[in-house]
């Protein structure tokens, strides 16, 4: 049984040299690794385990990579996981066809080992952090949805999906996309829900890679243009550390903003993470949006 504090990585090639290669070097960084041959061996793979990272050969027997890629990042439960093309078409119109169907990045054959682990490595790193950060947003009654470049819903955290499900139906997801889109030039819209409520989409931002992020919120259907906040027992000081974290201080920035020591801004952001349910920086300044008063 695999180590559940060990990373696992999905390397998925139909020459067995290259997965012979991948497999000895990423078992000596200390990854869990999963090897398929094609793209349907690759699926099944899904299926046992969800991998922290896929390794992707873009030619293959039967389903190729793109196609294999794009199909994981049409499936929720999958979507967060970075794949990285591997292959020898080094054309600029085969690299923008990786990056078109979901990849994060694109080596190209023969391969160098040390590239691919760093390359590899930094953005597992990255995929994990941003989830955390988005899954957080559940703990404070919210969810969050993120739209590919193509405003297709490429991920959506448990509470989104509950919300979406009971507005649009599970199998509908074209129309609650459509809804969703419709943020991303409002800023903020909402529709009414059963119960005398109202679902709210907000914009909270684009990354480097085309994803829009959305904010959900369930608000009474009376509420006023901004919902009702989650409540959660802050101290005034740790709103006052809360609000200065959110605008992009640093702990020894905040220190000297209040006139304290940096040993006791670490003391109140345990605390505050510890209420809102998070542990990192980033989430907390995710949910630090809807707690904290707009100025």
């Amino acid at each position: 049984m695999t180590d559940p504090a060990r990373r696992v990585i999905l390397v998925v090639d139909d020459a067995l040299d290259t997965l012979r290669m991948l497999c000895d070097a990423l078992a000596a960084e200390g990854y869990a690794v999963l090897v398929a041959r094609d793209a349907e061996e690759a699926l099944q793979r899904f299926d046992i385990a969800v991998p922290d990272g896929v390794l992707l050969d873009a030619v293959m027997p039967g389903m190729d990579g793109f196609a294999l890629c794009r199909q994981l990042k049409a499936t929720p439960p999958w979507s967060h996981v970075p794949v990285v093309f591997m292959t020898g078409l080094s054309e600029t119109e085969q690299i923008l066809q990786g990056f078109a169907s979901g990849g994060v990045d694109y080596v190209v054959k023969p391969l160098r080992i040390p590239e691919v682990l760093a390359r590899l490595a930094t953005h597992v790193r990255n995929a994990q952090a941003t989830r955390l950060a988005r899954e957080a947003v559940d703990v404070a009654g919210m969810g969050a949805v993120v739209l590919d470049g193509q405003g297709r819903v490429a991920w959506r955290s448990p509470q989104a999906t509950r919300w979406l499900d009971g507005a649009f139906g599970a199998d509908d997801l074209e129309a609650g996309a459509t809804w969703l889109q419709s943020t991303t030039a409002a800023a903020e819209v909402w529709m009414p829900m059963p119960g005398g409520r109202r679902l709210v989409s907000r914009h909270m931002g684009q990354s480097g890679f085309s994803e829009t992020t959305l904010l959900l919120l369930m608000a009474p259907a009376d509420a006023a243009a901004h919902p009702r906040q989650p409540e959660v027992p802050l101290t005034p000081r740790e709103t006052e550390v809360l609000s200065w974290l959110a605008k992009g201080k640093t702990n020894r920035d905040i220190a000297d903003i209040l006139g304290m020591s940096p040993r006791t801004v670490n003391k109140h952001l345990e605390h505050i993470f510890e209420k809102l349910g998070v542990e990192t920086r980033s989430a907390a300044t995710a949910i630090a949006g809807q707690l904290l008063p707009q100025t």
